[in-house]
């Protein structure tokens, strides 16, 4: 299927691994200019190399930006050209019990997981408005519609990003803008798979037998009952960036191996 995606441009926060590099590898394999960002300039150079190597045809750049500070992010709106497509991704979790969490972390957690996005929209939003075209994808988690109880405040902030994405699509009323959410469960990223490796190791048995142990015991309500893939996520947000998804706007779509007990 040709997802009409050459010659447009997109920024995807938080992508020098995981789901966000992808996400970035989607898009270059159906001819998307990709920007991609990490936290640091070593992270976003090795990655460009790395997209680059795999695609020498491709169209790739980067720049480096904490999205835990204001000021870096200023100054990345400053450097950013006009794109597209913009995949706010960038997130952080922890888990860490309830009443452990001070005021601190919770507004750190809001300002990386909900308030980079914000950020990101309110500076593209216009630009694709009067463009009439544009795609705003937020990468939130089943965790914003399925809190869970070891991170109540990183479920908080992707419930929170499930409210800016639809009131945002609100606004686009008419125009050929769309402004969805996907929701991701139980993911083998980098950080989940060193995860599960240590959780093997501190009850001495194997990474495969403790991620069975995980979705029978953490989330039995799983479907898949085993970690999606990032390549899995990837592919529904490549389809949803593309002009053949003009139908899908004001989503919030799952792709979380049916984690999520409900039917819509």
């Amino acid at each position: 299927m040709d997802l009409q995606l050459t010659g447009k441009t997109a920024f995807i926060s938080g992508s020098t691994q995981g789901i966000g590099f992808a996400i970035a590898t989607g898009l270059l394999k159906e001819g998307t200019a990709v920007i991609i960002n990490g936290r640091s300039e070593s992270k976003v150079n090795a990655a460009v190399q790395n997209l680059k190597d795999a695609f020498p045809e491709g169209n790739v750049s980067g720049y480096a930006a904490d999205f835990g500070k204001v000021e870096e992010v200023n100054a990345l709106l400053a450097q950013l050209p006009q794109i597209d497509i913009l995949i706010n991704n960038a997130g952080i979790f922890e888990p860490k019990p309830f009443v452990e969490i001070t005021d601190e972390e919770w507004l750190k957690f809001f300002e990386v997981n909900v308030l980079s996005g914000v950020r990101l929209s309110r500076h593209f939003f216009p630009q694709m408005l009067a463009k009439d075209w544009g795609r705003i994808i937020f990468i939130s988690s089943e965790s914003a519609v399925n809190i869970p109880e070891e991170m109540i405040h990183y479920g908080t902030t992707k419930t929170a990003q499930l409210a800016v994405s639809r009131g945002l699509a609100e606004l686009t009323k008419g125009t050929n803008v769309t402004v969805n959410t996907v929701m991701p469960g139980p993911t083998k990223s980098e950080g989940v798979a060193e995860f599960v490796k240590q959780l093997g190791a501190s009850k001495n048995i194997t990474a495969e037998e403790a991620e069975k142990d995980f979705f029978k015991t953490a989330r039995p309500s799983s479907l898949l009952q085993r970690f999606a893939s990032v390549e899995e996520i990837a592919n529904l947000v490549t389809y949803v960036s593309s002009p053949l998804s003009a139908g899908t706007n004001g989503a919030a779509l799952k792709v979380d191996g049916g984690v999520a007990k409900f039917i819509i």
